[in-house]
């Protein structure tokens, strides 16, 4: 036994020596492995070159016997019309400048006699020192005799032509027999025909060749084999009637194959990229179902807007097809989506039948590329039932995000509860007319009761007077004197009666213009004959303030288009608050103006130019009005009188406003208000 000093040292080697050994042996596994995979990855890529050069060259084979069976039909062709030597010794010059692979073309009669003959247009005349009865015409005549056996196309075995230039070529005859008696031959060049048939479908570096059965080359095209490169090699026979030929492709691989495609890098390679695919896949899977979602709540949101919504809307593309309608709109006309997508594109089932003429044009504009209106239009629709009801049309071009134009969309707003809230309006404001205007009979009541007495009074003084010339019984005893001037007197106390009793007329009459109510229409009036309608109204309380009235009408102003009665009561009305606003103490010069004039143009609304405008106006010389009166002063129901209603000027503002007009005021110089406003004049109307 070892000392324990010197077994602890020992004991500590070969451990030491084991470690390294089991280091050793694993680096040769992994060495072994390595060199295995190395060693069956460079068999395997041999294996595949090999295989794919095997395919490369059936594909080879393939080609060329497609390309001599085209070429065998494009020179049955040249014999489909009867032809005479020229004429078909120019076709078979064309036919020789699309195929470089043939070198020439024969036509032969049954006894093997050259009828025309024509040559390729790329090289000399092969054939022209050599007699085509030489050793050769009996190749031709077997090829020819085995086309007529086969009645198909023949060839000859290869022989060697030389050239001119020296050197020279492989050349096969191909023979076809003609249906109506003789033959077709064509020479072929075996380097011409590789080149045109076989190269195109070629890989880089690759070498094809045509050999006879025993070996020999006949014609070879293709890259030449570099140092250093591995050859491989593919032969395949191609049997062609009357001769036997087989092909060859040689392929050059660089050496070494230490790593031919690396195929433990590209699986490698292919299981990363793989993971990272699925990772990508899966986070763009998250992305997407995060869209879907987004998109489905932003449909869900878009519908129950869509339903929500009481405008109509309704999608059509460039053919003027229904492509969407919302529930509004199906609601509106009574039909369901299905029957107004299946409907016809030249008459939808809601246009009225008397305006379905009207809704094509325009129908036909719109889908010509016609822009509409962003302003909208009215039209009428028909309801399933039959009833019409007026809508509001607004229309836009339908762009998708490419910026192209698929269609149009529009939005309808059924006017029906419009134009009953507007007919309620209408009869509410002439209500409150017919009550302003029935307060301004009321204030005027007590005029009226002093103005009638007078006329009345003297009424029946003349009538007492006219009694008591008609009693006088001593007519006939008077003299002819008397009886005149008796006469006269009763005339003039009648004509004052008839005076009376016209001015009380006209002061009841002018009263009742103001109240009574009646349908809204509009007619040609002059000026004048507006402002005589009121002043009869107007100098009752002018008499009673002791206001002097002054009128002042422009000669030769148009007509105007109006509500004679309404327009009446908005100068009824301007012209009694003038004189209320002058009834001061302070004020002793009292006067108002009452004009009518054209309008200037720098005072005509925007866009009204086209048309001429009248313009009335009303001054006082009162004490004007106070900012803050002047915020409200149209204000309804606001008034600074304690028995005044408030009513007036805010109505007469909208009257003018209905007739296209504007009601001002401003300060009047030096003293006092003026109240202006506008109207249309009549048009092709003539002044008085």
């Amino acid at each position: 036994m070892l000392p324990a000093h010197l077994a602890r040292p020992l004991s500590r080697l070969r451990s030491a020596w084991q470690r390294w050994f089991l280091w050793v042996i694993l680096a040769a596994l992994v060495l072994a492995l390595v060199g295995t995979v190395v060693w069956l990855a460079g068999r395997h890529e041999v294996q595949q070159v090999q295989e794919q050069l095997d395919r490369d060259t059936l594909d080879a084979v393939a080609d060329l016997r497609n390309g001599l069976q085209r070429n065998a039909q494009s020179l049955r062709a040249l014999q489909a019309e009867p032809l005479v030597p020229a004429q078909w010794e120019e076709r078979a010059r064309e036919l020789l400048r699309a195929h470089r692979e043939w070198v020439r073309i024969e036509w032969r009669d049954p006894s093997m006699r050259v009828m025309a003959s024509a040559d390729t247009p790329y090289r000399a005349p092969m054939f022209e020192k050599i007699s085509r009865l030489s050793v050769d015409q009996a190749d031709v005549t077997l090829a020819c005799t085995s086309a007529r056996k086969l009645s198909g196309a023949a060839y000859s075995p290869s022989h060697f032509v030389p050239l001119a230039e020296g050197g020279g070529m492989e050349v096969v005859e191909m023979c076809l027999q003609l249906d109506k008696g003789g033959y077709l031959v064509a020479a072929y060049s075996l380097r011409d025909t590789l080149i045109e048939l076989v190269t195109p479908s070629l890989r880089r570096g690759q070498e094809v060749a045509l050999m006879e059965v025993d070996g020999t080359r006949l014609a070879a095209v293709g890259a030449q084999r570099r140092s250093g490169t591995r050859v491989f090699s593919s032969l395949q026979p191609i049997d062609l009637p009357g001769f036997a030929v087989m092909l060859r492709i040689d392929g050059w691989r660089a050496e070494p194959d230490l790593f031919p495609n690396v195929l433990t890098g590209l699986v490698t390679f292919i299981s990363i990229a793989l993971v990272s695919v699925l990772i990508l896949l899966a986070r763009d899977t998250k992305r997407r179902i995060k869209a879907e979602r987004d998109l489905a709540d932003s449909l869900a949101f878009r519908k129950a807007m869509e339903d929500s919504v009481v405008t109509g809307l309704r999608a059509r593309d460039l053919d003027g097809r229904i492509t969407y309608v919302n529930p509004a709109f199906c609601k509106m006309v009574g039909f369901s989506a299905e029957e107004l997508m299946d409907s016809d594109t030249a008459q939808a089932p809601y246009w009225p039948t008397e305006l379905a003429p009207e809704y094509q044009q325009r129908h036909a504009a719109r889908l010509a590329g016609g822009i509409p209106s962003r302003d909208g239009f009215e039209s009428v629709f028909m309801r399933k039932d039959g009833t019409r009801f007026p809508v509001l049309i607004f229309e836009a071009p339908l762009i998708v995000a490419d910026k192209v134009q698929t269609g149009w969309m529009s939005a309808f707003v059924d006017l029906s509860e419009q134009r009953r809230i507007e007919e309620q309006t209408r009869a509410a404001q002439e209500r409150l007319q017919a009550s302003a205007r029935l307060a301004t009979v009321g204030e005027m009541a007590s005029l009226l009761s002093h103005e009638l007495t007078q006329p009345l009074a003297a009424i029946s003084s003349y009538a007492n007077g006219s009694l008591n010339l008609l009693e006088q019984d001593d007519a006939a005893q008077a003299s002819v004197a008397v009886q005149s001037q008796a006469l006269g007197d009763l005339r003039m106390a009648l004509a004052r009666i008839a005076e009376q009793a016209g001015r009380a007329g006209r002061v009841i009459r002018s009263v009742h213009d103001v109240v009574r109510r009646r349908e809204r229409t509009r007619e040609s009036v002059h000026a004048q004959e507006l402002f005589d309608a009121v002043l009869p109204l107007v100098q009752l309380q002018a008499r009673k303030l002791g206001v002097r009235i002054e009128l002042h009408v422009a000669p030769g102003l148009p007509p105007v288009q109006c509500d004679r009665t309404l327009v009446e009561q908005v100068l009824l009305n301007l012209a009694r608050n003038a004189m209320q606003s002058m009834d001061l103490p302070q004020i002793t010069r009292r006067e108002l103006t009452l004009r009518a004039s054209r309008t200037p143009a720098s005072k005509v609304a925007a866009g009204a130019e086209a048309r001429r405008w009248v313009e009335f106006s009303v001054a006082d010389v009162g004490l004007g009005i106070d900012t803050e009166v002047a915020e409200r002063l149209f204000t309804p129901f606001f008034t600074t009188r304690s028995e005044g209603m408030g009513l007036g000027l805010s109505l007469c503002r909208t009257v003018v406003e209905q007739h296209g007009g504007v009601l001002a005021y401003e300060p009047n110089r030096p003293r006092g208000t003026l109240f202006r406003f506008t109207l249309p004049a009549a048009q092709g109307a003539t002044a008085p």
